[in-house]
């Protein structure tokens, strides 16, 4: 990897040469190449910035007249010399000299005048073996090597912890550099999937130029040709830069303010959407979260947000979200003989508004049913449950009526139960409906989002079946899987099913019109298990799964275009349980949960490039056993919740609220929520969707009355967080020292003329003293007493009010 004042050029195995471009990093082209050519070493001229040398396995040294890499860059080099030595490893441009480069081949560096292709200018003595690195002195005037000895040594480099391995480091010149931040040097790390810019930064109080921090640097003329240097010439480049100068040039290129990281693949390059100012999805040059930027780079780079929008591109205003365990007063505590063992296809769990259902691991697939307004200590006693008579395999509440609740049975039923008001009183064990019909064991089930007593199911049998609840009946078949069902989502608009099956397809139904898949496309490779939602307002759908190699992975497919592939994806780790996500559609959030983890994954999905933004990720205290989430309704808006769910661990059920972190909480958040649609309210009925009737929820506002849109907040006006420069740097006297050392020692000790503390106390009247001592003062003092210890002893027995050791000791005395 090496990098100029503008581009950074660097290789892999797949890429022969990148480059990338300071003020557009979305920018990237690569040189015509082939896997005989490969590209071993390169450098930048310093005395042009868009000439680069670069040397290659095909024993060619090569120099590019690079251009904008808006543009198309040149199919053929500017120049080609073939010096004939064997495998060529190193190529580095004179620092004083135009148009010398000193060339590592093989076993002998070569010193080479582009002007002169034919022949070097010399050839120096061979080294023992292989050469590693060449390095000029500064002046030109010797030339430094290093060949492949083994010899004991120790080898001293950069204090910064990398949780990456490092495949090449440049050095960025000086003009680069941000200045007005005291960054004294900076370094880009090439690793295996990104290139990570490290700052180093000089702490100062003031934010200006520091002349003591930047001495003159080089300039870009050189100071004679290669043929003047090898006649004997020793002149140095006089051209000498300050960089107060440039600072300039800093304000332009935003790149240089704040490091970033600048992700690598090896996918070949996207065209650039002038419009967008980034690439496409298929770009190899993406951005990844802010959070892992930060993580990685060792510089600060706050208030920059703007400035890194612009090298980053987009980023969620999720990005800092803050999942929170509620208080454990809400909390559902003691929960006995939980069943851990539902298949995957099911959340574990699920929840409404009001009550939570629980499978217990008991003879009868017996469920709990826990009421969300009783929260504390259950009884150690046996509870009140549902008997389903058969293993459960999953379970739903109906989003419309929160009293009622599917269950599917291994037994290839469905069993629907109605709870009454107020919860569980005594065992239930006859259900409302009973759903007969699949011939093998039920996967899942889902409630249609829209129409009220409409169900779908899938099962071991490859087969989706629609019922409608109102008359306990069949109503549709889909077919079309070849292998088992991993699970089913509706659209928003209640339209559309889609289907994730272990046969790696994807296939999206629509049931009103055929019993067959309307679109079907690639799906997730791995047979693991996958789960699907749709996002943007229906147009994409969002795939949870894994890939060939088991590695866990997000994949968006535009609902018009399933059979074309993933227009997107983006890897999360590797881990042997399914995502389970869950989506805002108000604020585009996904949070990924899986069961048997502590870590809880957050993005924001967007419908164009990045697609996928990282946030901030929520742990868990202890491994979940599910997690399930409540209406946008029990969202608390002043305290700026996006979500709240319920997660289930082994012995009791947590409410967590996933918090944006706001300055201005006393205003509602508009930008936050928007209008939310009553997804607790039905739009129709099964029977009018089934003859055709479409419709969507009616959608209300979370403002409370008494709040304020932020949008409407009255502008306050700039706080100013640093002094001007001359207040720091003013000179003062002695004297004026003196003084102000004086002024700050009187205010710590207080004023002379202040009372003291005895001044307030208050005395006795004498009518006090002479009934305490029956009208006779001298009474107080015993006879015995011959000392002032004693008189003052005397005096506390006879008079306990009046008992302050101030005023007695003055008695005393007198």
């Amino acid at each position: 990897i090496k990098a100029s004042s503008k581009l950074v050029a660097f290789t892999t195995e797949q890429m022969p040469v990148t480059l990338i471009h300071y003020l557009n990093l979305f920018s990237i082209r690569f040189f015509p190449s082939s896997p005989s050519d490969l590209v071993t070493d390169m450098d930048f001229s310093p005395f042009d910035e868009s000439l680069l040398a670069t040397c290659s396995g095909d024993e060619t040294v090569k120099l590019w007249r690079l251009c904008d890499p808006e543009l198309q860059q040149p199919s053929s080099p500017l120049l080609t010399v073939r010096p004939g030595q064997g495998k060529l490893e190193l190529v580095l441009f004179h620092p004083t000299s135009s148009g010398l480069l000193a060339v590592g081949a093989n076993k002998s560096p070569l010193i080479w005048d582009t002007c002169r292709q034919e022949t070097p200018l010399a050839v120096l003595e061979q080294h023992g073996d292989q050469l590693q690195s060449l390095s000029w002195k500064q002046d030109g005037s010797l030339l430094a090597s290093s060949c492949k000895v083994l010899t004991p040594g120790c080898v001293y480099g950069l204090h910064c912890l990398m949780d990456t391995s490092t495949r090449g480091v440049a050095m960025v010149p000086k003009v680069a550099l941000d200045v007005l931040s005291c960054e004294v040097m900076r370094v880009l790390q090439l690793t295996d999937s990104c290139i990570v810019p490290i700052g180093y930064q000089v702490p100062r109080k003031v934010q200006e130029f520091h002349e003591d921090l930047y001495p003159d640097t080089v300039g870009t003329t050189p100071a004679m040709s290669a043929e003047e240097w090898w006649k004997g010439g020793n002149k140095q480049v006089k051209d000498l830069r300050s960089l107060h100068k440039e600072v300039d040039i800093v304000s332009v290129c935003p790149s240089i303010k704040a490091p970033c990281l600048y992700q690598v693949t090896s996918h070949p390059a996207a065209p650039q959407d002038p419009a967008r100012g980034c690439s496409t999805s298929s770009s190899p040059l993406s951005t990844p979260s802010s959070s892992a930027a930060a993580s990685r780079s060792p510089s600060s780079t706050s208030g920059l947000s703007s400035e890194l929008s612009l090298i980053q591109g987009p980023t969620s205003k999720f990005r800092h979200i803050q999942g929170a365990v509620t208080h454990r007063d809400t909390h559902i505590t003691n929960l006995r003989g939980l069943n851990l063992t539902t298949p995957g296809e099911s959340d574990g769990f699920c929840v409404n508004r009001h009550r939570v259902a629980v499978p217990l691991a008991i003879s009868g697939g017996q469920i709990a049913i826990c009421e969300r307004s009783q929260p504390g200590r259950l009884p150690d006693t046996a509870l009140p449950t549902i008997q389903n008579s058969v293993n459960v395999v999953d379970l739903s509440w109906d989003p419309f009526d929160a009293h009622r609740l599917a269950v599917a049975g291994d037994d290839a039923k469905i069993r629907v139960w109605q709870v009454p008001k107020g919860g569980l009183k005594d065992t239930l064990t006859e259900p409302e409906v009973l759903l007969q019909g699949h011939t093998e064991k039920i996967y899942s089930i889902a409630f249609h989002p829209l129409a009220s007593g409409l169900l779908a199911s899938s099962s071991y049998d490859l087969t989706v079946r629609l019922w409608n609840l109102e008359n306990g009946e069949q109503v549709n078949l889909l077919t079309g899987h070849e292998d088992q069902i991993f699970c089913m989502a509706w659209s928003p608009d209640g339209k559309l099913l889609a289907t994730l099956s272990k046969d790696g397809k994807v296939r999206i139904y629509d049931p009103r019109k055929s019993t067959a898949p309307v679109q079907e496309g690639p799906g997730p490779e791995g047979h693991r298990g996958a789960r699907a939602v749709w996002v943007c307002e229906g147009k994409y759908l969002l795939v949870s799964g894994f890939d060939s190699r088991s590695e866990r992975k997000l994949s968006l497919y535009s609902a018009d275009s399933v059979s074309s592939g993933a227009v997107a994806s983006t890897d999360i780790d590797t881990s042997p349980s399914t995502l389970i996500p869950f989506y805002d559609p108000d604020t585009g959030v996904v949070i990924l949960s899986a069961k048997g983890e502590t870590r809880v994954h957050i993005y924001e999905i967007v419908p164009e490039d990045p697609y996928f933004m990282e946030c901030s990720s929520f742990n868990s205290p202890e491994p979940l056993k599910g997690f399930a989430f409540l209406p946008k309704s029990e969202c608390n808006v002043r305290d700026v919740e996006i979500a709240v769910g319920l997660m289930l661990t082994k012995a009791a059920i947590e409410p967590v609220a996933f918090k944006v972190p706001r300055v201005k909480k006393e205003f509602f958040q508009d930008d936050v929520y928007t209008d939310t649609a009553v997804c607790w309210e039905p739009a129709l009925t099964a029977s009018a969707w089934l003859s055709g009737s479409n419709g969507q929820h009616k959608k209300i506002s979370l403002k409370p009355k008494d709040m304020t849109p932020v949008s409407e907040a009255p502008k306050e006006a700039p706080v100013r967080k640093y002094l001007p420069s001359s207040v720091y740097l003013e000179e003062k006297t002695d004297e004026q020292k003196k003084e102000e050392l004086l002024s700050a020692m009187v205010a710590k000790l207080g004023n002379i003329d202040d009372p003291l503390p005895q001044d307030s106390f208050e005395g006795v009247d004498e009518d006090e003293w002479v009934s305490g001592c029956d009208g006779n003062p001298d009474a107080i003092l015993d006879p015995g007493a011959n000392s002032r210890e004693q008189i003052y002893t005397r005096v506390q027995e006879l008079h306990p009010r009046t008992s302050h050791p101030l005023w007695h000791k003055e008695y005393c005395t007198m």
